[in-house]
């Protein structure tokens, strides 16, 4: 399998230390929401077949003061597989996942990229969760008191986090008498942005990071408003030119509709809906998630990270749209394009738009939404497939204000880690970070799509899709998955 220069020279200069240092045997809208209904699983099995097994950390509440309040403790849990750790007097590498806005064994259970190359590297994996989800809940673990208000929520933060992460790995390290095996941080979409940050801040504490569709760029004055569903747009638009067209025109539809006698009844029956009570901006809101988050996981093989869905889904809803069982029928369409999304499996017959049930931990999101995170992804011009609207800060400091009595910083993120020349940026701070995106990704627009230096490298899968690369392997990969990106790392799939 031929390996392109330039990754040669990342895989070198990222492992480098690792290489020298041990020995071993083989030369080696939003992110995702809680609108998302997935079928569920019994995921605890994964820690019971060995996959894991669960520690927790005694963290402190915050770094970086010194008032009484600041020294109070919480449990962080972090996940943990020393299957095939070389050990730390053979100064073997510990690979780190920098855990996203959610539960950590969701993540965990959807990165078999680490699992798989542990064997190559002997590394031990280290999966720790972001506080405030999951079971990483401060003030005793209690949900409640912790989301109570700003006064509690303010200690939710991207930088508190990476802190969380520099502290746990360095005790941990030193448990293990493992001060000499190098640290390598992943992480994919908000966890991507944190591993590549992370190796940015402590860079005496990794060193590289794997940031997978990492959009570090997707902030205000960095990006349009409307790259995010133009990227969307593109990628049904590109499977069918009369798919475009019906999902185009499918909201004057059901607004014409809605306005008829009996309309909002005829669409609550042609979309299955459960009750009668849900209106119509929440019809609109559930098809639009259903395809803003199929284009996120337009995966090449079946998947089931947020629901389960078909190979290549995006092209299923178009098949769906074109198929002449529904010819005359543009109901029948848009219902069996949002039934690949919510109902693949079949196993629903009905659908509850105002379940509001939270299944993996993603509702602390909304907070760091109204704080930090202030990437524009709501406009849409006139080519969209969405309604045309303009993303305004305006709207989201009244709904902050209004949810959390807070206004937003949107330029912190830009002046904690940089974002305006990147190029600059990244060259004057870090040095070992490979970036990959998917240009299929609604995200990817605000991602790293060009190498800076030798060390900092781009990888842009054409036909790639939200953080593909982390995914495990499959007979089915194709050919571009495998060439475009399983080398670069330095390793065969073979």
């Amino acid at each position: 399998m031929a390996i392109d220069f330039q990754f040669k020279i990342v895989l070198l200069s990222l492992f480098s230390v690792l290489c020298f240092t041990f020995s071993f045997a083989h030369i080696i809208p939003r992110f995702p929401s809680s609108a998302i209904r997935p079928e569920q699983q019994l995921r605890s099995a994964s820690a019971q077949n060995g996959l894991y097994r669960t520690k927790f950390f005694t963290q402190i509440l915050d770094h970086f003061d010194y008032n009484p309040k600041s020294y109070h403790k919480f449990q962080q849990r972090y996940l943990i597989n020393d299957t095939y750790w070389g050990g730390a007097k053979k100064k073997a590498p510990i690979f780190v996942y920098t855990g996203n806005e959610g539960n950590i064994e969701w993540f965990t259970q959807n990165t078999g990229f680490m699992f798989e190359k542990a064997p190559y590297f002997k590394a031990l994996l280290v999966f720790i969760e972001h506080r405030f989800y999951g079971k990483s809940i401060p003030f005793g673990g209690n949900k409640t008191v912790a989301y109570a208000n700003s006064s509690t929520l303010g200690y939710l933060s991207s930088t508190q986090a990476l802190a969380d992460y520099a502290t746990l790995i360095i005790d941990l390290k030193k448990n293990l008498s493992a001060s000499d095996s190098p640290v390598v941080v992943f992480g994919g979409s908000y966890g991507g942005m944190l591993a590549a940050w992370f190796r940015m801040k402590y860079p005496h504490i990794t060193i590289g990071a794997l940031a997978s569709s990492a959009p570090i760029l997707h902030f205000m004055d960095l990006v349009s408003p409307y790259v995010f569903t133009n990227i969307i747009t593109q990628d049904f638009r590109s499977e069918s030119e009369n798919c475009y067209k019906v999902l185009k025109g499918s909201w004057k539809l059901i607004e014409n509709m809605a306005n008829k006698h009996k309309g909002e009844e005829q669409l609550r029956k042609s979309f299955r809906i459960c009750k009668n009570n849900t209106g119509i901006e929440g019809l609109e809101g559930w098809l639009q998630t259903a395809l803003i988050y199929t284009a996120m996981t337009d995966y090449p093989t079946p998947s089931n990270f947020l629901n389960p869905l078909p190979a290549y889904p995006v092209r299923k809803m178009c098949e769906a749209v074109d198929s002449s069982v529904t010819e005359n029928n543009t109901l029948a369409k848009l219902y069996a394009v949002a039934n690949i999304f919510y109902n693949y499996t079949g196993s629903a017959t009905c659908f509850d738009l105002e379940d509001n049930s939270d299944p993996h931990d993603l509702g602390g999101w909304q907070w760091q939404a109204c704080t930090e995170m202030i990437m524009p992804t709501g406009g849409s011009n006139k080519e969209s497939i969405f309604p045309e609207s303009e993303w305004s800060y305006k709207n989201r400091a009244t709904y902050c204000d209004w949810a959390y009595g807070v206004k937003p910083r949107p330029h912190w993120i830009t002046t904690e880690f940089g974002g305006h020349d990147i190029e600059r940026v990244l060259k004057r701070s870090a040095s070992n970070i490979i970036f990959f995106n998917g240009l299929r990704d609604p995200w990817s627009g605000g991602g790293v799509l060009k190498n800076i230096s030798k060390s900092l490298v781009a990888i842009v899968a054409k036909q790639g899709a939200h953080h593909v690369d982390l995914r495990y392997s499959t007979k089915e990969d194709p050919k571009w998955l495998k060439d475009e990106f399983f080398p670069s790392f330095g390793l065969s799939l073979e």
